[in-house]
């Protein structure tokens, strides 16, 4: 009896673990000490929740805005107005890292719940407001909900670079990117059929309801985090000034290249960003579902693409594979720039999907694990926030100018000119970047 009591533990343990290798890209990860195994489990499901939530939003709350009577001129600004918000509160999460740690805690009370009470609020203030009222009371709240994602980001990028090995990270976030294009997936194609039968608003506000709840599943799993004690003492005399927040840049001609290039390539990308479901909805007529269906192709064809890039990156540098994606990319917003009849506009969207999916999953995955290679460890919080209000301001004046372009141009104008944008940003970027090795060696 004992004896088939050890065999079946033997198998259940040997199940247990192959699925773990499986989930975290390999064997490396069985070979890391327990409290890094829980770690990455951790925020594996972290991340699975997580994007689940924000499919949702992203796919649904531009439509949902529409629903209520918002303009396109309003939706832009509120894309505007949230990278702002985003840029007022970087630099103040970094502040709070490095005077006070807690980089999980800080993550978890501004990312976690605070923007998470925002989603509810967008469920639930319909029942008591109307009209433009009602549109700008979301309008604060998605601001709001920027904000704090980005008042947290700092803390999160910081703990991201010490919860995952450096020599495994493209691995590990290949296999995490592809579970959250999973999640992405699933949640995307129901919330577009339940919205599509239920009808609008209404619709839209249960979809909200489950994005708010994967997010608070999403929080309790990053708080199980174990974060251990920073290896340096908070720095209680952190200066915020001008010239000591853009002292990294004065001081690393790399990081100055990276956000110079990054600014303009997010610029260009936002001209368009709010507005391909404006389009589809709009101009081309289609449902709620068939959006939602549509844009779960990219997700789809990231999972292939993530197990290719993630170790691709590992072995030739980030650097390469941002470099080869961003000269692709534009190609995207161009192809949008034909897709002019109904009829034909889903099977077209599919192939612009496809297509897209495989880039960005190797242009996010390098992108990010370049900005992580060249933050110094101490300067990882400050660094990171630098570069997202960098990315913010560059993403509001983006939205806000392709809002008044599209108001008086159209939106074929705007694809255009965001292919153009991206790739001028790919060309400097090609251009003034250097590969990662070397700034390693």
């Amino acid at each position: 009896m004992a004896g088939w009591k050890e065999r079946l533990h033997a198998y259940s343990s040997g199940w247990q673990q192959n699925i773990f290798q499986f989930l975290m890209g390999g064997t490396w990860a069985l070979s890391q000490p327990l409290i890094v195994q829980r770690n990455l489990g951790y925020f594996w499901l972290d991340g699975f929740f997580a994007n689940a939530s924000d499919a949702i939003l992203l796919t649904y709350l531009t439509l949902y805005f529409l629903s209520l009577g918002a303009s396109d001129q309003q939706i832009g600004l509120v894309s505007g107005l949230a990278s702002l918000s985003a840029t007022i509160l970087l630099m103040p999460g970094a502040l709070l890292v490095e005077r006070f740690g807690h980089r999980k805690w800080i993550t978890v009370a501004a990312g976690g719940i605070i923007s998470r009470i925002m989603i509810a609020l967008f469920v639930l203030t319909p029942l008591f407001l109307q009209g433009q009222l009602l549109i700008y009371a979301l309008m604060a709240f998605e601001i709001t909900r920027q904000g704090f994602i980005n008042l947290a980001l700092p803390a999160w990028t910081s703990l991201t670079g010490d919860l995952v090995p450096i020599a495994r990270r493209g691995t590990y976030f290949a296999s995490r990117n592809i579970i959250m294009s999973l999640a992405s997936i699933m949640v995307t194609i129901y919330a577009g059929q339940l919205i599509t039968r239920t009808g609008t608003p209404f619709g839209y506000q249960l979809a909200l309801g489950l994005a708010f709840g994967f997010g608070a599943v999403s929080t309790f799993f990053f708080s199980r985090i174990h974060e251990k004690p920073p290896s340096l003492s908070p720095r209680q005399n952190s200066s915020f000034k001008l010239k000591d927040i853009l002292q990294p840049l004065i001081e690393n001609r790399q990081l100055l290249a990276i956000c110079g290039t990054a600014a303009l390539w997010n610029f260009a990308l936002n001209i368009s960003g709010p507005f391909f479901s404006v389009y589809q909805a709009k101009n081309l007529m289609l449902t709620p579902a068939v959006i939602g269906l549509l844009s779960t192709v990219s997700s789809i064809a990231g999972l292939p693409a993530q197990r290719i890039m993630g170790p691709l990156a590992d072995r030739l540098g980030p650097y390469k594979v941002q470099k080869m994606m961003g000269l692709l990319i534009p190609l995207l917003p161009l192809s949008w720039y034909f897709v002019t009849n109904p009829f034909w506009a889903p099977w077209q969207i599919t192939v612009i999907n496809i297509i897209g999916g495989f880039f960005w999953a190797g242009f996010s995955l390098a992108s990010f694990n370049m900005l992580l290679a060249v933050a110094p460890a101490e300067q990882r919080a400050r660094i990171s926030a630098l570069y997202q209000m960098i990315v913010a301001i560059s993403l509001a004046v983006g939205a806000i100018l392709g809002g008044f372009v599209v108001s008086n141009l159209g939106f074929r104008m705007v694809f255009l000119l965001s292919a153009v944008g991206r790739w001028i940003a790919a060309i400097l970027f090609a251009r003034f970047v250097k590969p990662i090795k070397q700034v390693e060696s």
